[in-house]
């Protein structure tokens, strides 16, 4: 083991785990876990044995391990490696595709932008907590991504979009934009289960429920800032855990820092 090697994780929420680790050198023996293991390589390059073959992700690619499937774990160049994991159950996936069987992904190892760019949205503001519906969201499009690489599933049309529901959603999302919102709640008010719902947000309003909910907090911040209210106070009345929550969160969507914006406001 290195001085530098290291681990964080959260606490496993709603079958979603996020794990974040850098290694100089050896990393782990051979292991299995009972959950998918879907992650990205930041930096370096690591090996791990599995199904048979010693397999390589370099950085920006991601890697799918699936459940039950042994794998170890090692560093392939003298810098060593980091990366992101997401731990994800996969009654979880399941679920989020309607039932259907867990898929199988062949290529363990791949360049996938799109698996890649969820990776990022998952850790983007790591250790902090996801509410309930940023994990569902992150559930259903991994499913959806997952089938979308899976040579197993049947394709079938794809469903028309329930946009009544969806706007039920989107509504309820607008008046309780400052609160959490628990995943029941959404799946009460919409008549959808919460990974169905995700889907069909998603292609009525192109974003997920999360992401609108916070994209209505963010609107209301922007206003209180430009007034003058203390970032304090305004984080507190939009729903984020703290400022630095809420500075992360609007420059994330802005481009500016609410400081920035703050003073750009003043000036004109």
């Amino acid at each position: 083991m290195c001085a530098s090697d290291q681990i964080r994780f959260d606490p496993t929420r709603a079958g979603l785990q996020r794990l974040t680790a850098r290694f100089g050198g050896h990393a782990f023996d051979l292991h299995r876990h009972e959950t998918y293991a879907v992650g990205l390589t930041l930096w370096g390059a690591q090996s791990f044995h599995y199904r048979g073959a010693l397999r390589t992700s370099a950085a920006g690619q991601v890697m799918v391990i699936h459940p039950d499937e042994a794998h170890d774990g090692h560093a392939t160049v003298d810098a060593g490696f980091a990366y992101r994991m997401l731990y994800v159950d996969p009654a979880s996936v399941s679920a989020a595709l309607d039932g259907a069987p867990p898929p199988f992904v062949r290529d363990v190892v791949a360049d996938d932008p799109a698996l890649g760019q969820l990776l990022r949205e998952a850790f983007a503001h790591f250790p902090q907590a996801l509410e309930p519906i940023a994990v569902d969201a992150i559930v259903a499009r991994l499913a959806e991504l997952l089938s979308a690489r899976s040579d197993a599933r049947p394709l079938r049309p794809a469903p028309k979009t329930a946009y009544r529901a969806a706007a039920r959603a989107r509504d309820f999302l607008r008046a309780e934009a400052p609160r959490i919102v628990d995943s029941e709640e959404l799946e009460k008010v919409s008549g959808l289960d919460r990974f169905a719902l995700s889907r069909h947000f998603r292609a009525a309003f192109a974003t997920s429920p999360h992401r609108f909910q916070v994209g209505q907090r963010l609107v209301k911040a922007q206003a209180m800032i430009a007034s003058g209210a203390p970032l304090s106070e305004t984080a507190a009345a939009t729903g984020f855990a703290d400022q630095s929550h809420l500075t992360r969160h609007f420059s994330a969507r802005f481009g500016l820092t609410p400081g920035r914006w703050a003073a750009l406001s003043r000036a004109s």
